[in-house]
Parts: structure tokens; sequence; C-alpha cells
């Protein structure tokens, strides 16, 4: 802790010296920040990719991912294994604080277990629980730009 907390400062101090533009375009405390709360390698690319939404009751959809997994509300994410590996755990930023289905609040981490036939290039398919309301809380996102950061990998199945 005491190393992040002395780049954190060191990364500062350097930032003060540097134009308004520069510091427009990059935010290295920012992502210094980030990268300590969500676990990923410093310099881990963060992608902006479209997202969209499934529960179960949409056709064809079951209850059980393609890793024969059961599939976790608001955890669950679908992805083109060409671009995500299965397994991967993620982080999405936007996605922290959303309630989640037991009450309590998204932590912004989600598990790659899941593709489908639709999920091509730079597309996820969130999951988000039984019935098209269970779809509510995430409508209010940009979709179109979530941004995705790869944390991880995990064994057997996404944590409920």
């Amino acid at each position: 802790m005491k190393r992040i907390l002395a780049c954190l400062a060191t990364l500062a101090v350097a930032g003060f010296g540097t134009s308004a533009a520069a510091q427009a375009k990059s935010d290295p405390v920012g992502d210094l920040v980030t990268t300590a709360l969500t676990g990923a390698l410093p310099g881990t690319p963060e992608f902006k990719m479209r997202a969209t939404l499934y529960h179960i009751g949409a056709a064809g959809v079951g209850a059980l991912d393609s890793l024969g997994c059961k599939v976790v509300p608001m955890r669950t994410i679908a992805v083109d294994k060409n671009v995500i590996p299965r397994r991967t755990k993620l982080f999405i930023k936007e996605t922290v604080g959303l309630p989640m289905p037991d009450g309590s609040t998204h932590d912004g981490y989600w598990y790659a277990s899941d593709v489908g036939g639709a999920i091509k290039g730079n597309k996820i398919d969130l999951f988000t629980g039984m019935g098209r309301a269970s779809m509510a809380p995430l409508r209010a996102l940009n979709l179109a730009t979530l941004s995705v950061t790869r944390v991880g990998k995990f064994d057997g199945c996404p944590p409920r």
C-alpha cells in the first residue's frame, strides 16, 4: 500500500508540469487509482465495448452458460471468445453501485463465462436475471461505450 501511495504522490507532482491539453487526453493518476482498485496490472488496456442485455426467458436463453455453469444475474457476461477468452474476470466501471438482486450494490466485476452467436468483436452481452424487468437497473447506462478492463482469470463457475 505504501508503494501505491508513493506512486500516486510522484504522479501527482509530475502531473503539475504538464500542459492542460495533455492532461485532458491522459489521466495517469486516475489510471493508477483504477488499477489499484481493480487489481489490473499497470498498463492493462481499457476497452470501449458495446453491450446488449439478456435474461432468462429470452428466446433461446437457458439457465446454463457455455461452461455448463448456472448463469449468475449481474455477474455473467457473454463475449466473443476471440476477443476476450472465457474464464476472464472483467471490471466494468459504469456498473459500480448498481443494485444487485440481493439488495447489495454492484462492485463492477463480471465473469466471461458465456458466448453467443451474435456476440462478435468488441461487443458483450450482460446477463441481468429472470425476466424483462431484471434489465431495468442497466437501462440507464450508455451501452454503446462501456469501459471494460481485464483484471484476471477465474476457475470453476462465476461466484454467486
